[in-house]
């Protein structure tokens, strides 16, 4: 298996599908990583590649890990998303190459698996967000993949994106709904993590406090959390609020702006506002908290946040939006987009937490990570047979011309030779490349293109 990544930057997105990956490896199936860019510039945080907790996941995991080298939002420069260069495309051949089936996290990846002349080979696309229309041309580009046969399945994460895909025109039998699961073993209560965290922010053992953790980004509504911050703290006086995620930080102008548009300079309650940034320890995070809220206006579908929150036992309190309702019915509250009921319901939901305790506990096989590896090794497994073991390989194969092979710019023809499987581009090593004097920088081309907005 080859899973492509646009990139590797903070979002439930790749958490998701990163454990997928090591699920899928442990259980004895090959996988590797090609990943698009290698650094990018979001949420006003710099994130390289390297420095990523799923990069690291996936290696410690023995899961190889590549890159196109690309940069995003760090320069501003004029080569479009949807551009890619002879060496970006002869390295994806190569690693499609190897394997029998692609993963795509998310559609934005279809822009390079739909260039012509690559290896044939069945893609099946994660689908994680409820808004396909806020998506940019990374929708055409589904339409475009399963309109010419490459895109063979796509998983949904939540029965609001099955439902959002649809209705933008994408065949129904081409969705399946494989809900997000968790860790069970890593996500849960523990009395232990919830003092040392609380401890480590100088927060009392009995003060109520409530996590926000989600990127900084539009989708999220940002301001309508911290109004309802503001109203919530002042009436609980020992109440404290912890922020986490890219872009949580006083190093963010627009959110230190939006603080000071919720608080008006109140010191006393701002004091009590924690801006903790990307985290990799959110199990102690959320085990250290009493409420996990979610404010988001749009664009969700199965919320982590919610999942993670509450398996560690904080009580989720959440706006109606994709998949949100269903999955806290009956273990936490939905409210409407209204800063005085949300911190009302954050105090209703603190005195709630000991009584729904029971109906938490009951609910972790459902959001179980095995049972959704089990689901995605199932549906892989049926790709495969009907694919790759069938006839649709074969008939890619039974002539030589049934995939074209991709146009080669007649400056470079004589570096580049057709392998003898259709499609496949046999190209140079970088350092042979630059020796010939092409002028690729150490990033194989293009830089400064916008990566669009996803969780």
């Amino acid at each position: 298996m080859l899973s492509v990544y646009e990139g590797f930057f903070s979002g439930g997105a790749r958490i998701v599908h990163t454990d997928v990956v090591l699920g899928l490896a442990e259980g004895g199936q090959s996988h590797r990583v090609l990943s698009i860019h290698g650094e990018v510039h979001r949420e006003a945080t710099r994130q390289r590649m390297e420095d990523d907790h799923c990069y690291r996941a996936l290696t410690a995991g023995g899961v190889g890990v590549t890159s196109l080298g690309r940069s995003a939002g760090l320069v501003d420069g004029a080569v479009a998303a949807s551009v890619f260069s002879g060496p970006e495309l002869a390295e994806t051949a190569r690693a499609m190459a190897g394997a029998d089936v692609i993963l795509s996290l998310k559609e934005q990846p279809l822009a390079l698996l739909n260039q012509g002349g690559l290896p044939r080979r069945p893609v099946v696309v994660g689908l994680h967000r409820s808004d396909p229309e806020n998506q940019g041309p990374a929708l055409d580009e589904l339409r475009a993949g399963i309109a010419e046969g490459k895109v063979a399945a796509a998983v949904c994460c939540a029965e609001s994106t099955r439902r959002a895909y649809e209705a933008a025109g994408i065949p129904g039998e081409v969705l399946h709904v494989i809900p997000n699961g968790v860790d069970l073993l890593r996500y849960r209560p523990d009395a232990a993590a919830r003092l040392g965290f609380r401890s480590s922010l100088g927060i009392e053992p009995s003060a109520p406090v409530v996590v926000f953790a989600a990127r900084y980004a539009g989708m999220k509504n940002v301001p309508l959390f911290l109004r309802a911050a503001r109203t919530w703290l002042a009436q609980e006086g020992g109440g404290h609020v912890v922020m986490c995620g890219a872009g949580m930080t006083d190093t963010n102008p627009a959110l230190r702006t939006d603080i000071e548009a919720a608080f008006a300079g109140d010191r006393a309650l701002t004091d009590r506002v924690h801006l903790l940034g990307v985290r990799h320890d959110m199990e102690a995070v959320y085990a250290g908290s009493d409420v996990v809220a979610l404010t988001s206006v749009s664009g969700e579908a199965a919320p982590l946040c919610l999942i993670e929150g509450m398996m560690c036992g904080a009580v989720p309190v959440t706006t109606d939006v994709g998949d949100s309702a269903s999955i806290v019915a009956g273990l936490g509250f939905v409210t409407p987009p209204d800063p005085g009921a949300i911190a009302l319901t954050w105090s209703a939901a603190i005195s709630a937490r000991a009584e729904l305790a029971p109906a938490l506990e009951l609910s972790r096989e459902r959001f179980s990570r095995t049972r959704m590896i089990a689901a995605y090794a199932a549906l892989l497994d049926e790709v495969y047979a009907s694919h790759v073991g069938g006839q649709w390989v074969a008939a890619q194969h039974a002539v030589g011309d049934a995939v074209p092979p991709l146009p080669v710019p007649e400056d470079d023809a004589a570096q580049y030779a057709l392998a003898g499987e259709p499609g496949l581009l046999q190209g140079p090593l970088l350092g042979e490349v630059l020796g010939l004097g092409v002028g690729l920088d150490a990033h194989h081309g293009g830089v400064g293109e916008e990566i669009a907005d996803e969780l």
